[in-house]
């Protein structure tokens, strides 16, 4: 008989049944398309060893009129530049203490009765200096409590920090390393961040050494008084790993009985925000610990939304806005070891704003704008309030007829959701809406038009702007604008509407990877939290493909050679480059597949019968010796039948066949109404690109 090809239609298609799409792809996963024919996806390494901390969700590149370049990164804890592999911490101090408003208090005291390894309330002589909860020390164990009942701490958890649980006498010391910070405005959340300085000694172990240094506050007790855990002197830098500080903790000891003295003062940074969206508002919302008990919780309040980092460049400087909080500005001149400062704190500022959802810059006109911010004369945020500064003066936001300052009011929607700058416009989404703001020159200086309504974006990050086209993630569909809206025709719309965390809708985060004509965008599937999957549509090609990754920020090859990604690991990767898995040590395999549809002959009333096929594969760029990938044809009765299904057992119902290089044609047994192909690779240092197989195929009856 003669031989058949296998062409398929590019692209994945989910929208049909797997019978109905003959002729296509049915599932995939870290597979592309390329001039048609399926690939694998290119590998990624790790940008640099070091790791950040918190959750990425924004990259900004530039390059520095000296040539050095940087990125910006934005997490829900902290601000950074990456620049020549390592992270600079410049997030903004929103408030710094007088001499003396900050005191500390240590505990340290003896066993009051013998213990052995596994109780879980411990009684002491005296509870003076313990906090509320903390960890503790007796020997060479270290001890977690939950609780102080009278003299009696409770909820012990035995042997933490890689210690071991043990027996302790009656009268063993009992060391703390919890530290109670008294402040009595603080203005602080769980998880921020103060640096402490010019605290003296509190007599014993906990040195001025010791307490002079960034912290990261544990537990927020009241609004006067949080505390910390006491570590061996090192930077946040250095003790950052995948699972965030690793600090070596100092225990007090009995002649621990200062309080810092009269000149410790502590520099906060701002709100640390969530990384994970909570929805509505109330009782109940927000994270465990957020704000007093039995109270409720605005989500627009500082550190109670998801942290959503919006930046730009004023020239070679960067202007960046936390979701719902202030305006910062960081000055290159100043080098990667200074930190952003407010907007309002540069010269001769005029009415900056004091909260915002997003900030940008207009290139064309240089304005500063913030979107979603409080009006002149008021600190209250109208959220869909448009303001811009005076061209070309950041800090000058006073509208005077003398300069181009300025504001607008969108007129739909609840709130101000995304901005994006493409070709002439601004493009500003709201809830229901799109609007282009376009520049017009004094004494307007901007306008502007409803675009479309009734649609929808599911959120800040979700939007990207490619070749003077903005393609965005909805709610329930896919759109691109280029001077007009257009509902991308989708062919895996329902599978990834359908198996997407509603909840969670605020994290998907879109990128491009130009080289190969691609929108990215990942999103968190229907039963995860957090970033696991991805969509892609190829713009050049209309094509639509889709798998498993975890990525939570991404950024386009560019003033870097490669495209540069954020996992939820802590750690930045280089995208293709190879074709494996650098989360592991050593490198791991990236394993890849692609099935097609059923096909069949005719209208499926013959049963088929395959006994040879010559594949068309190429391991071109394969770093493997000995590449390989495995090659299956399956085959089935009818659409809904198994391709195991047991009729027919003189001929093997799925076939499984390692293709090489050099594979010229493989011998099989194979029958069925009609049969699948898929190809999958799982080998370190394999890629692959599918061609046209072809198979020996002949008619074999009706039964």
């Amino acid at each position: 008989m003669p031989l058949t090809k296998l062409q398929f239609k590019p692209g994945i298609n989910r929208e049909t049944t797997s019978y109905s799409n003959e002729g296509g792809w049915f599932d995939m996963d870290k597979v592309r398309f390329r001039f048609g024919f399926p690939e694998k996806i290119g590998g990624w390494l790790k940008n640099s060893g070091a790791n950040f901390l918190g959750t990425c969700r924004a990259l900004h590149p530039w390059v520095a009129l000296d040539g050095t370049q940087y990125v910006g990164v934005g997490t829900h804890l902290k601000y950074y530049i990456l620049e020549g592999g390592g992270f600079y911490d410049i997030t903004p101090i929103r408030s710094t203490t007088s001499a003396g408003d900050v005191t500390f208090a240590a505990g340290a005291d003896t066993l009051n009765g013998a213990i052995n390894a596994s109780v879980e309330s411990i009684v002491v002589d005296s509870v003076s200096g313990f906090p509320i909860t903390g960890t503790i020390k007796i020997g060479s164990e270290e001890i977690t409590y939950a609780a102080i009942d009278s003299v009696t701490l409770t909820g012990c958890a035995r042997g933490q920090n890689g210690t071991t649980a043990a027996s302790h006498a009656d009268g063993a010391a009992v060391t703390c390393a919890t530290i109670t910070v008294s402040d009595a405005s603080h203005g602080a959340l769980d998880n921020d961040f103060v640096t402490f300085s010019g605290a003296a000694s509190l007599g014993g172990v906990i040195t001025a050494a010791v307490l002079n240094q960034e912290y990261q506050i544990k537990t927020i007790v009241n609004s006067g008084v949080y505390l910390i855990e006491a570590r061996t002197v090192a930077s946040i830098a250095s003790i950052t790993t995948t699972n965030g500080i690793a600090a070596t903790l100092v225990f007090a000891n009995s002649s621990d009985s200062g309080s810092g003295g009269s000149s410790a003062v502590g520099a906060y940074q701002i709100n640390t925000g969530l990384d994970t969206t909570i929805a509505g508002n109330g009782w109940n919302a927000g994270s465990w610990s957020r704000g007093s008990w039995n109270s409720a919780t605005d989500i627009s309040a500082p550190g109670e939304s998801l942290r959503i980092w919006s930046h730009d460049n004023f020239g070679e400087d960067l202007v960046l806005n936390a979701r719902d909080e202030g305006i910062f500005y960081w000055d290159k001149t100043n080098g990667v070891s200074t930190r952003a400062i407010f907007l309002s704190a540069l010269s001769n500022p005029k009415s900056t704003p004091v909260s915002a959802k997003i900030v940008l810059v207009s290139d064309k006109d240089r304005h500063v704008i913030a979107f979603g911010c409080n009006p002149q004369g008021s600190t209250v945020q109208d959220p869909l309030l448009v303001r811009f500064s005076n061209q070309a003066v950041p800090q000058e936001w006073e509208a005077l007829p003398t300069n181009t300052a300025g504001d607008l009011t969108i007129g739909s929607g609840s709130q101000i959701v995304a901005a994006i700058e493409t070709k002439q416009v601004v493009l500003v989404f709201t809830d229901v809406s799109l609007h282009a703001m376009q520049f017009l020159g004094p004494p307007f200086t901007f306008g502007i038009n409803v675009v479309s309504e009734n649609l929808t974006i599911a959120g800040a990050l979700s939007a990207i702007n490619v070749e003077d086209t903005v393609y965005w993630m909805g709610r329930n569909e896919f759109y691109a604008y280029s001077g007009q809206v257009q509902r991308l025709p989708c062919t895996v719309r329902d599978y990834v509407f359908n198996n997407l965390n509603t909840a969670q809708l605020e994290k998907i985060t879109a990128g491009s990877n130009t080289a190969f004509g691609e929108i990215w965008w990942f999103y968190p599937s229907a039963d995860s939290a957090e970033n696991n999957s991805y969509v892609v549509y190829n713009y050049m090609e209309q094509v639509w493909s889709y798998g498993s990754l975890e990525r939570t920020a991404w950024m386009d090859r560019g003033i870097v050679n490669l495209p540069l990604a954020a996992s939820s690991d802590h750690f930045m990767y280089n995208h293709e480059t190879g074709f494996d898995d650098d989360s592991t040590t050593p490198s791991s395999a990236i394993t890849a597949f692609i099935e097609s549809s059923q096909i069949d002959m005719g209208d499926g009333n013959e049963f088929v019968f395959i006994n040879r096929m010559i594949p068309d594969l190429t391991f071109r760029d394969s770093t493997a010796t000995s590449p390989t990938a495995t090659m299956t044809l399956s085959a089935r009765n009818y659409p809904g039948g198994l391709y195991l299904q047991t009729q027919a057992k003189s001929v093997t119902r799925t076939s499984t066949t390692p293709i090489e290089q050099w594979t010229e044609q493989v011998n099989l047994r194979l029958r069925g109404r009609a049969f699948a192909l898929k190809l999958e690779s799982t080998g370190v240092g394999v890629g692959w690109r599918l061609g046209t197989p072809r198979v020996d195929i002949r008619k074999d009856g009706r039964r």
